[in-house]
């Protein structure tokens, strides 16, 4: 545990863990995991070391995109408990010294949130500006964007004869980050969670909030990797918009005056270190930005040390990198780097237990817990269909608690039916309700 984690930068040498909330621990046996069961977790996070814990979506939601589609900002999932429980995990931690982090989408909604009903009501409906509407352009879309899974990024709204934007899927509407009253909602938003005692944000789409104000086209995409675009685009019109530094430098002016200061860690999907290192401004918006070439450097001496070396020059004075190799979107590093091969996975963990600043680590990293098969009829995951071989289900099955074979959390099939069987093969036997001994994350901490 980093000793300056009650500091007001707590986050600078800190030990960051992702919980996939619903592949963590079921305590209900209702099929998820749950807030109760991260909070059943507490002791076993106290004894990794970790500083903070970053929970992914846990906001109502018709999970479409398994809560990237928030459909209330200041509620909990009934899925997986309460108010009164995030409250309860909240005070919990503390007591342990470990923060919660929770995950904000400001990029897009629910098309079944409220505001977005509204909107979608009539063109002269309260909520109308909120989102990003169009008209057509000779019968078709307003441009070129797609979105996520190549698709036009654009819906027709029958009623109104608008386009409505959705840079993801189409029951996950943008908004329109040129109104307003859209910033004063998120104002709103992130102090009423920060009141109740959260660390800090992990900022979903972080570099994607305001559009292109004229809609022009994306021009294409030549080389580049996935970081700089995708379906032969670069999204330099769709996302990256220099106003959307405003929006953070707002937000640390809010979490700046809490103590101790509440963190903003942003997911910047960009190949360009230097775009990275812009998302911190001066010390001004963004604590943390995620480094994404980083992550999908190859496991190679030379290759990351050239990420680690261009970061830390590109970024400013007296700010913080922040390392991790898997998360929710993308292959466990244990497969994607490792191959399976735990020796490997043990190294790549001292790697990142090593550099200078924060580590973010994701549920299972600690054991080398690898991707899972999951066959193609059982998977959920909307937003990568066919990709590769698995698709991010691959990714978010259940924590690996013992050695046997069985289902848990998202590894039941819901009694609606809408969750992926996974079975899993754990690891070895677990001593004292802990993973088996394997490549952890404080080696002090082995029993």
């Amino acid at each position: 545990m980093n000793q300056a984690a009650n500091g007001s930068r707590w986050w600078q040498g800190a030990t960051l863990y992702q919980i996939y909330v619903r592949s963590w621990r079921d305590t209900d046996a209702d099929g998820y995991g749950d807030l109760p069961g991260v909070i059943a977790g507490l002791d076993y996070l106290a004894w990794l070391g970790v500083d903070a814990i970053w929970l992914s979506p846990t906001m109502p939601s018709p999970d479409e995109d398994w809560g990237y589609d928030v459909s209330d900002y200041l509620g909990v999932h009934p899925d997986l408990g309460t108010l009164a429980d995030m409250d309860k995990l909240i005070d919990e931690a503390a007591q342990r010294g470990i923060k919660i982090v929770l995950d904000l989408v400001p990029n897009h909604t629910s098309s079944t949130h409220a505001w977005f009903t509204d909107a979608r009501s009539g063109r002269d409906s309260a909520h109308r500006g909120y989102y990003v509407w169009a008209d057509p352009v000779d019968g078709s879309p307003p441009n070129n964007w797609r979105d996520a899974i190549g698709a036009s990024a654009w819906t027709l709204d029958d009623a109104s004869g608008q386009y409505y934007l959705h840079n993801f899927l189409p029951c996950q509407p943008d908004l329109n980050w040129w109104d307003p009253r859209v910033h004063e909602e998120f104002r709103e938003i992130i102090r009423f969670w920060f009141d109740r005692g959260v660390a800090g944000f992990r900022i979903d789409v972080a570099h994607g909030l305001y559009k292109d104000a004229q809609l022009r086209d994306n021009p294409p995409l030549v080389g580049g990797t996935r970081l700089d675009g995708g379906f032969g685009l670069r999204p330099v019109y769709s996302s990256h918009r220099p106003e959307t530094h405003g929006i953070y430098r707002d937000w640390r002016k809010i979490a700046d005056g809490y103590s101790p200061q509440r963190l903003l860690l942003g997911e910047t999907w960009m190949g360009d270190l230097g775009m990275v290192a812009s998302y911190y401004g001066q010390n001004d918006e963004l604590d943390l930005a995620f480094n994404l070439p980083f992550v999908f450097a190859e496991f190679d001496a030379d290759a990351l040390a050239g990420v680690v070396d261009q970061t830390l020059a590109k970024l400013p004075a007296g700010s913080s990198p922040v390392w991790t190799a898997s998360n929710h979107d993308i292959s466990r590093f244990p497969t994607r780097w490792c191959g399976g091969d735990e020796r490997k996975a043990r190294l790549a963990l001292l790697v990142l237990a090593t550099l200078p600043g924060a580590t973010t680590f994701y549920y299972g990293d600690e054991i080398a817990m690898t991707d899972v098969a999951v066959p193609s009829e059982l998977r959920r995951d909307r937003m990568t269909p066919g990709v590769g071989t698995q698709g991010r289900d691959a990714e978010r099955t259940p924590m690996q608690w013992d050695a046997s074979v069985g289902r848990l959390a998202v590894g039941r099939v819901h009694r609606r039916g809408r969750h992926a069987v996974a079975p899993v093969r754990r690891q070895r036997p677990s001593q004292r309700g802990r993973p088996a001994r394997r490549p952890g994350l404080n080696p002090a901490a082995v029993p």
